[in-house]
């Protein structure tokens, strides 16, 4: 049973959820040492300890978003008989291995923690100061939980109409970076959207392959993702853009900090495997093969997100 909850937890999605949040923390923890170097100063006199913790309670959140997600989506789609003879990772109530009530007893659960978890996030963030960003970030704690159920869950579910790519894109880019920087810096520097843009673009990406790859199925089970609506030959286009989109926002960032040492470039590496994707899809036919590629460029994101992190 064990295995079961794994597989329902699709483990290997985790590297693209926390890459917005690498991104995010690393890019503001450098700004807070630099223009506030005390500002996350323990009792203790380490300079060091909250920064860390800070970015741990981040990266644990996530991961609870993202599972959250991961079992509403096992579960929306499950009762909807979307999965019925999927592509790729079988899902668990599809099977009958999980029931929809366990499933759904786990949706609970791992909301509650993930709650928990932001809560954390919040006070080691803002402390008993900052009481309106305490608000903000906790109605974003609260809106993503909500998001991240009702992609496939409920009448309303936004990944049966195409908008999955827009949620995407906002909560694993704009928020995820955006949201992971403003905690270390209580500032935002506008510049910051161009990297959270190419992390937002990237994980649409991802998605883009899992919808072409369920592009037939999905159309017979009345899921309109925006791959059904546009058909396959404009979501190549569309897979295109996302990639080469992320590659000049992050250009023009590195470009913008003035500084054109060529280790500011080496993030270009995690793009190799990317540009080699753009081919695979356009020469692809069968569908169901584009399934080994999601993995590819998933972490291909997780990559970038380390490499653009640690040299910028």
């Amino acid at each position: 049973m064990v295995k079961a909850w794994l597989a329902a937890a699709r483990l290997r999605t985790l590297p693209l959820s926390i890459s917005g949040v690498i991104v995010g923390c690393s890019l503001g923890n450098e700004y807070s040492l630099l223009n506030e170097p005390g500002v996350f100063n323990c009792c203790f006199g380490c300079p060091f300890v909250w920064q860390s913790l800070l970015f741990w309670l981040c990266i644990l959140t996530t991961v609870g978003f993202q599972v959250l997600s991961n079992f509403a989506n096992d579960y929306g789609d499950g009762i909807r008989g979307t999965d019925d003879d999927r592509e790729g990772e079988q899902r668990m109530v599809a099977l009958g291995i999980i029931s929809p009530k366990q499933m759904k007893n786990a949706m609970i659960l791992t909301a509650i923690i993930t709650l928990i978890l932001a809560l954390g996030v919040i006070y080691v963030a803002f402390g008993s100061e900052n009481f309106s960003y305490s608000i903000l970030f906790l109605f974003l704690g609260i809106s993503s939980i909500i998001a991240a159920v009702k992609y496939t869950v409920g009448k309303s579910a936004y990944g049966y109409s195409g908008l999955g790519d827009i949620f995407v894109f906002l909560f694993f880019g704009w928020l995820s970076v955006v949201g992971s920087y403003f905690l270390y810096t209580k500032s935002l520097n506008f510049d910051i959207f161009l990297p959270a843009t190419a992390i937002g673009l990237l994980s649409a990406a991802v998605l883009n392959l899992n919808n072409m790859r369920d592009r037939i199925k999905d159309k017979f089970h009345g899921k309109k993702t925006l791959v059904v609506k546009i058909g396959s030959q404009n979501a190549k286009r569309y897979h295109y853009t996302l990639i080469i989109g992320a590659l000049a926002c992050s250009l023009v960032y590195v470009n913008l900090q003035g500084n054109h040492s060529y280790k500011n470039y080496i993030f270009l590496i995690a793009f190799v495997p990317l540009i080699m994707n753009m081919i695979v899809v356009g020469k692809n036919i069968i569908q169901k093969e584009l399934d080994p590629e999601l993995k590819k460029v998933a972490l291909s994101t997780f990559l970038y997100a380390i490499l653009f992190s640690i040299l910028n």
